[in-house]
Order: C-alpha cells, then sequence, then structure tokens
C-alpha cells in the first residue's frame, strides 16, 4: 500500500483524483484490510492544516480524539475523552468516529453546537451539513459552529460488549431575538435531535422538545433531558 501525506488542499485533491482511499488513525479497517487486502493507494490528513485546527469553534477531521482538549466547548471535549481506550484515542481521529464509525460518539456533541462540516471532495471544497456526513461519508476536513452560551454532556456506564451507552448533550446559543436551546440523544445506535426557541421557561422549553423527534426517546433517556436541560438552563436564570 502506497500512503500519501498531502500538505495542501489542492495536494489532497488530486489524491482523491487518484482514488486514495482515505485513512485516519485506521483503527476502524486495520482488520478489515489484513482480512480482504490493503488498497492500492491511501491519503493521509495528518499533515494537512485544514484538517489539524483545534479551537473555541472549529476541529479538524485529522484531530486525534486525546488532542481534543479545553479549547473546544466541553460538550466535544468531554465526549472525545470518553471514547474507547487511551490507546485507542491517541490514534483514532475525529473525521474517523465521525464518518467511519457506527457508534458516532461525536455526532450528539456536533448537533448540539449546530456544527457545519467542511468536506473535501476532488473538484473542490465545500461546506454541508451533518446529515450529508452521516449518510454519504465524505472526506471531513473540518468541523465549524459558533461558541455557545452553556452546554452539557452525559454518558451513562457501559456494559462490555453490551449496547451502546445513553448519551444526552445539550446547548444554548445566542440567536437573533433570543435564544435557541439544542438537545441530541443517542439510544443504542439511533441519534435523535430536537430544537427549540428558548425564552425563560424550562417547562415550555421541554414541552416544545417533546414535539421533535426527541418525543420518539425512550423514558429512560427522556429522564435525563429532562434534568440536564434543567440544570443547563437553571443555570442561565430559567423559571
Amino acid at each position: 500500500m502506497l500512503l500519501r501525506v498531502p500538505r495542501s488542499v489542492s495536494e489532497a485533491q488530486e489524491c482523491l483524483a487518484e482514488e486514495a482511499v482515505p485513512i485516519g488513525g485506521a483503527t476502524l479497517v486495520w482488520a478489515t484490510w489484513q482480512r480482504d487486502g490493503f488498497p492500492e493507494l491511501a491519503m493521509s490528513l495528518r499533515e494537512l492544516p485544514e484538517a489539524n485546527a483545534v479551537g473555541r469553534e472549529t476541529l479538524g477531521g485529522a484531530v486525534l480524539l486525546h488532542q481534543v482538549d479545553g479549547r473546544v466547548p466541553d460538550v466535544l471535549r468531554l465526549a472525545a475523552s470518553s471514547i474507547g481506550t487511551g490507546a485507542v484515542r491517541r490514534t483514532a481521529t475525529v473525521g474517523g468516529n465521525l464518518v467511519g464509525s457506527t457508534l458516532r460518539c461525536l455526532l450528539p456533541p456536533a448537533l448540539v453546537l449546530d456544527a457545519r462540516a467542511i468536506v473535501l471532495e476532488p473538484d473542490g471544497v465545500r461546506e454541508t451539513d451533518l446529515v450529508e456526513v452521516v449518510a454519504k461519508r465524505p472526506v471531513l476536513l473540518s468541523l465549524r459552529w459558533r461558541e455557545p452560551i452553556v452546554c452539557a454532556y452525559h454518558k451513562s456506564a457501559g456494559e462490555v460488549g453490551g449496547p451502546p451507552p445513553l448519551v444526552v448533550t445539550s446547548a444554548v446559543h445566542a440567536e437573533e431575538g433570543g435564544e435557541r436551546l439544542r438537545v441530541a440523544v443517542r439510544d443504542g445506535y439511533d441519534v435523535l435531535s430536537g430544537s427549540v426557541a428558548w425564552d425563560g421557561d424550562t417547562r415550555t422549553a421541554l414541552q416544545a422538545l417533546r414535539a421533535t423527534s426527541l418525543g420518539y426517546a425512550p423514558i429512560a433517556a427522556w429522564e435525563v433531558v429532562q434534568a440536564q436541560v434543567a440544570d443547563l438552563l437553571g443555570g442561565l436564570g430559567a423559571g
């Protein structure tokens, strides 16, 4: 297998045009390659600046999970720090988790941050939403979002060999005319999310969330949502 390591977006585009297979830490594909054979040409974004940014409103797709630190909102930092073992976090990448993993541990926090994805294609770079990222699995250069006012993260204890543990995330952003509450839940392999305007009344906000896709979340998940939202909005002086 020939591995190319582009140092510019134009070089990365050339690699895609040559049908190079994108890899991050290869934690999800290594066993498959050993069984089925390695690709002739692969590409790593580890030297591409746009894919390695870390900041309050951006996170590169090639960033290793253990590098997701206090420079990003807590909801993302806590999610990344809870993925796998230390050895996995030192190898696996943000892009691999969002695009390649069925667990997509970073998807709920990215949803509540209202993140947009910057993706790389053979003919250029463009911005898209997380729905397309999950469905089409493009090459993820980075995530971008607006910094929230507050955010929160919860991950239930899981059982070895059991289903993925419950994850509940939430965030509040300022918007024109008020503020907006976003909540996302991972229940098993399903991710549900909802967004509602918030005017200071916690009960009204929770009722409005029930009318979104979050209304399909099981009772156990809703109990965590209610507690998290009450704590989150309570810190903002909610009633």
